[in-house]
């Protein structure tokens, strides 16, 4: 099959846009050239070029349809619009069976003319975040000014340009010829096909890889001294490679006098404003260097680059020091009432009210998770008063760090400080929870308060976005929950968390809304670890449970259940008469209550009575003890009785009453099965 090869060449393409750009270029020609069903696509991205190549078909086949249009007798208007719509002319239809029909019948299409009329429109409506226009006559909209357009088909150009009605398109056209690198390789040259690209341009010192270029700069950083290796940080090392065509890590220095900042505030001013990247010992410690990456071979070894990368950073820091001395003039506990000054948002208020509230949610939750309630209330109130400190104005990056730093400065208990470094977390999938109880009450707090206080307002996330983080904050919740193996009723601390808002006029939802939205956070946090979702819709349909690990604890003995032979059985009998109930209780259901057991003639349908007896008495009892695994080994003695009744008894008997106890007894199966899981709900 021959190989298309697009190369879009422009000045240079913001960092964090360039793989969603190249996903997108792959998913819009894959859509616009389906016809020559392309395989094998390839993309690549950088900071002056997204690419692609594909194997597509050299034609697109002829083909015939039939479409049929309006009745024959309909009105002249509805054969117009039908006519209008496939652009066909009254001689081209014909009648049959009553209706007009138009025969349609499309040549052979060559694949070049094809890619040459799909990739013009496709450019114009990009979909990057943020275009411009640039020159004089034109509407042509790009992220940065685009510079040259390669595409082949096997090795010759296909032939477009951009032009659009009065729009110039720049006078862009396709062709094939591409640049290098700006300042080692200047100017432009010829390309073929995809491998010679990548191949012509490594030799003008561009790698077009985005993971060659990453590997090159990990392993580069981390041979540039003995004594320290970099932190890892996969966030700026896919930064940096989106911003260099030719990666050259260099080692620099950090001058001693500022070894005594905060590790965090060092790395975080190295990767904010510079995008250099911290080192440490091997016992964790800070070392004194920092790594960047030049897009050039210098002349001198770096030499001059790591001089003036080196004045910039401690310009830099002692910047920081300025914050960092001036910051611990005044303690903590005196930028509290500065908070009232803050707007957390425009419809809940300031962050002084919202640290009130999370000192009430933190005292209640800190028995409940082992924690001393005077603790946690002091740690609340602290939580959030290093927002006003002159560094956290700096790099907001840093709250709850430098609130930990300057709250030990002040004295206070440790447990205190490492609450208010700790109760944002986690912020991510790869962040540790807290486990200390005094952070974890205001952690839970601070995100049920977060969660209550959105809801109340209507700022739901939505599939267009989340602004305000409220899944992040519930998994959270959950994650807290399940790795602390915490044993916590959600609802009453749901209504506790509302009950804050009422002086503000906040009319927080029903709580079991928002369970449902926690339970609906736990299936996507179950689905992402591999374990059986559909499983805890199960369960958390047979009663909305509020304690995690109780749910989970179910959860995983139902999963034990389906994973035995007993337990698929059992699922095929009950989906067996959950269908006979469906059918037969829209004839003249429903079949509920108690069987009547003279009625009970057939000795299955006996034994199975018998067994539904005994496990309401045997069930009920485990599922209070929360012996779960062994109320699933109760349920499981259902199999065989079950079995036999539906082999050998016929439910839908010709005589009414007793086709209606057999009905009722279905039932009795069904809502045994039920009070443990809704297994109408698992899937396969």
């Amino acid at each position: 099959m021959p190989e298309l090869f697009l190369e879009l060449f422009s000045e240079e393409i913001p960092a964090r846009m360039q793989a969603r750009a190249a996903e997108d270029l792959s998913r819009l020609c894959g859509d616009a050239l389906a016809p020559l069903e392309p395989t094998k696509l390839r993309s690549w991205y950088g900071p002056r070029r997204i690419a692609l190549s594909a194997e597509v078909a050299d034609s697109v086949a002829p083909s015939s349809t039939t479409e049929r249009g309006p009745r024959t007798n309909a009105p002249e208007q509805a054969l117009a619009g039908f006519l209008r719509k496939h652009g066909a002319s009254r001689d081209q239809i014909r009648q049959e069976g009553g209706y007009w029909v138009l025969d349609k019948r499309s040549d052979a299409v060559p694949a070049e003319h094809l890619i040459a009329e799909a990739i013009p429109p496709l450019l114009r409506r990009f979909p990057w975040p943020k275009s411009m226009r640039w020159g004089a006559g034109s509407n042509f909209l790009w992220v940065r000014p685009l510079r040259r357009i390669v595409c082949l088909l096997d090795g010759d150009v296909v032939p477009f340009d951009l032009r659009e009605g009065d729009d110039d398109g720049h006078g862009l056209a396709s062709g094939t010829l591409t640049e290098g690198h700006r300042f080692h390789a200047p100017g432009a040259f010829a390309v073929a096909s995809a491998p010679d690209w990548a191949e012509k341009l490594l030799a003008h010192r561009v790698l077009v890889d985005a993971g060659d270029r990453k590997a090159v700069i990990a392993r580069g950083l981390a041979t540039l001294t003995n004594e320290a290796q970099p932190v890892d940080d996969p966030g700026l090392l896919d930064e940096v490679a989106g911003l260099v065509e030719w990666p050259v890590p260099l080692l620099g220095r950090i001058d001693p006098g500022f070894m005594d900042l905060p590790p965090e505030v060092r790395q975080v001013s190295m990767r904010v404003n510079q995008r250099y990247f911290a080192f440490r010992y091997p016992d964790g410690t800070a070392a004194p260097y920092f790594g960047f990456v030049a897009n050039i071979e210098p002349a001198d070894a770096g030499a001059i680059s790591i001089a003036g990368n080196e004045r910039v950073l401690r310009a830099r820091f002692a910047d920081a020091r300025h914050f960092w001395d001036l910051d611990r003039k005044a303690r903590l506990e005196s930028r509290v009432p500065l908070l009232d000054h803050v707007t957390f948002h425009a419809k809940l208020g300031s962050q002084g009210e919202r640290g009130r509230r999370l000192e009430r949610l933190a005292e209640e939750i800190a028995p409940l998770v082992g924690a001393g309630p005077a603790l946690a209330r002091d740690a609340a109130r602290l939580a959030k008063a290093d927002l006003v400190t002159g560094m956290v104005g700096e790099f907001p990056e840093l709250q709850g760090v430098m609130g930990r730093y300057y709250a030990l400065h002040d004295g206070e208990d440790p447990l205190v400080a490492d609450a208010i470094r700790d109760h944002y977390a986690p912020k991510g999938p790869a962040d540790a929870v807290p486990t200390a109880e005094a952070a974890i009450a205001v952690a839970l707090a601070d995100k049920l308060d977060q969660l209550v206080g959105f809801f109340a307002i209507g700022e739901r996330p939505t599939g267009a976005g989340d602004p305000f983080a409220l899944r992040r904050a519930a998994l959270g919740i959950l994650r807290i929950i399940r790795e602390n193996r915490l044993r916590l009723n959600l609802l009453p601390l749901i209504r506790l968390a509302g009950e804050t808002w009422h002086h503000r006029g906040v009319h927080p939802l029903p709580p079991e809304e928002l369970l449902d939205f926690l339970a609906d956070r736990l299936r996507v946090q179950l689905r992402a670890e591999g374990a059986r979702h559909d499983v805890l819709s199960a369960v958390f349909a047979a009663g909305a449970d509020d304690d995690v690990t109780r749910l989970l604890a179910r959860a995983e003995a139902v999963t034990s259940l389906l994973g035995s032979d007993d337990g698929i059985h059992l699922l095929t009998a009950y989906r067996r008469a959950a269908n006979i109930l469906r059918i037969e209780d829209r004839k003249d259901g429903p079949h509920t209550g108690a069987p009547d057991n003279d009625m009970l003639i057939a000795p299955e349908e006996q034994a199975l009575a018998h067994t539904l007896e005994e496990l309401g008495q045997q069930v009920a009892p485990l599922l209070e003890q929360e012996d779960f695994l062994g109320a699933m080994a109760a349920l499981a003695r259902l199999r065989a009785p079950l079995d036999r009744f539906f082999d050998k008894v016929t439910v839908n008997a010709q005589q009414p009453e007793l086709r209606r106890n057999r009905l009722r007894l279905v039932h009795q199966v069904r809502a045994r099965m039920d009070r443990i899981a809704d297994f109408s709900k698992i899937e396969g």
